[in-house]
């Protein structure tokens, strides 16, 4: 192992936390005209997951897997944030309670599929990003 490989994964991770915080954020603001500092950290948190199928699984699954597992996770991952931030701490950050389907407000089956279609390019950017570190070093 190299000398400096940990520094340059940690620098990696820390890259595309923030790449995945920003376009998380991004996608809120579009969709909504705000967001909250908990979505870049959900955003950020997601991307890093949805990137680990490479090192988490013997063989990576097949894409069609990682879309669906991106989407339940995120979905997963919104859901314990909301209970966290909506639910416990009372700030009101999203509330879904109107849509159809709805779990305690915090998710709802039209937004998983939507977090289904966004892992699709969050699979490829995340490869991405990983593979301009691997030619830059």
């Amino acid at each position: 192992m190299r000398k400096n490989a940990f520094a340059e994964q940690l620098v990696q991770s820390f890259v595309i936390f923030m790449s995945g915080g920003f376009i998380y954020g991004l996608i809120e603001v579009i969709y909504r005209g705000h967001t909250h500092p908990s979505m870049f950290v959900l955003g950020g948190i997601c991307l890093l997951w949805i990137g680990g199928f490479n090192s988490f699984f013997r063989r990576v699954p097949p894409l069609p897997v990682q879309i669906i597992l991106g989407g339940v996770f995120i979905t997963a991952a919104e859901f314990l944030c909301g209970l966290t931030y909506n639910v416990w701490l009372g700030l009101r950050v999203w509330d879904y309670s109107r849509l159809p389907y709805n779990i305690m407000g915090q998710i709802c089956p039209m937004f998983f599929f939507l977090w289904v279609a966004i892992s699709l390019p969050a699979v490829f950017a995340e490869d991405l990003l990983r593979s301009a570190f691997r030619r830059g070093s």
